[in-house]
């Protein structure tokens, strides 16, 4: 049984192959059972699979030029402050949503990245415009999703002099 936490790697090149809704959906559930401080739940996500649309968000970072390519995009979105009792957490809360996703989509036979686009307020606003999101909303990431055309071994990262016991 291969554990997904150290078989994920940043997909970047995808198959021309939909990937089907009920994966999608799982992807979600797995996101949406995320913690979250005082379980606030601050997020919402938007599911990208016209072309043009990826095409324009691939354009809103630049390091977003491989999100053209994929088939689907998910962009994990905050609510506004005025939703969220805890908001300066949201960044921490929707950061484990979207490691969340990353595994789901791994366990799932699906490749994918994390491209960042807060806490970097022209690129939230560039993408919040390319989605045409109510002002309630603001995007956190990236996310393309797709069968993977390239394979790609996980490096190991353990190094034992970073850890410190106090015994």
């Amino acid at each position: 049984m291969v554990r997904a936490i150290f078989h994920r790697t940043s997909i970047r090149k995808y198959q021309e192959r939909q990937v089907e809704e009920e994966k999608i959906t799982m992807i979600l559930k797995a996101a949406m059972a995320s913690p979250s401080t005082a379980n606030q739940q601050p997020w919402e996500f938007v599911v990208v699979e016209n072309r043009e649309v990826i095409r324009k968000l691939s354009e809103c970072s630049p390091f977003a030029s491989f999100v053209k390519d994929a088939p689907a995009v998910i962009v994990p979105c905050t609510r506004c402050r005025e939703e969220v009792r805890l908001y300066d957490w949201v960044n921490i809360d929707l950061s484990i949503a979207c490691e969340n996703i990353l595994l789901e989509a791994d366990e799932l036979g699906l490749g994918a990245a994390w491209c960042g686009i807060a806490p970097l307020e022209e690129r939230v606003r560039a993408v919040d415009e390319v989605l045409h999101l109510p002002a309630r909303l603001h995007s956190f990431a990236l996310i393309p999703i797709g069968y993977p055309a390239e394979e790609k071994t996980q490096q190991d990262r353990f190094e034992e002099s970073r850890i410190h016991y106090i015994r």
